[in-house]
């Protein structure tokens, strides 16, 4: 009836039967996963959007200007005296501390606002 090499080509293409189900099955996955992640990509970028032109609203010139002047006694806002404006020479220096010093970051460059070098800092 059934020779040994008939179960075993039987079994082989049961085999591959299967595998080809389950590549089929794993592929139809990951495009449902990348589809989800375009479709969130797309929702992050119209959020995006959505917050620049709200920023962009927020930032208004004449929005700011009614703003400060609606507070100004709150806030305590004044106009600028022209003699308030010197010059960087006329701004005292301020002492190197110990913070300053540390705020190293290991590549050896400084720390953002830490650009002085000692040298700088006694005057």
């Amino acid at each position: 009836m059934f020779r040994t090499s008939d179960i075993v080509l039987i079994a082989v293409m049961v085999s591959a039967a299967a595998m080809t189900y389950k590549i089929k099955s794993d592929a139809e996955t990951q495009q449902m996963q990348v589809h989800r992640l375009q479709a969130q990509i797309r929702t992050e970028g119209d959020t995006i959007d959505l917050l620049r032109a709200d920023w962009s609203l927020l930032t208004q010139p004449a929005r700011l200007q009614r703003l400060a002047e609606l507070y100004k006694a709150q806030l305590g806002l004044e106009p600028t005296d022209a003699r308030q404006i010197v010059t960087l020479d006329a701004v005292p220096v301020r002492p190197l501390t110990i913070e300053d010093l540390s705020a190293q970051r290991p590549d050896g460059m400084a720390a953002a606002g830490t650009d002085r070098t000692v040298t700088g800092a006694v005057q």
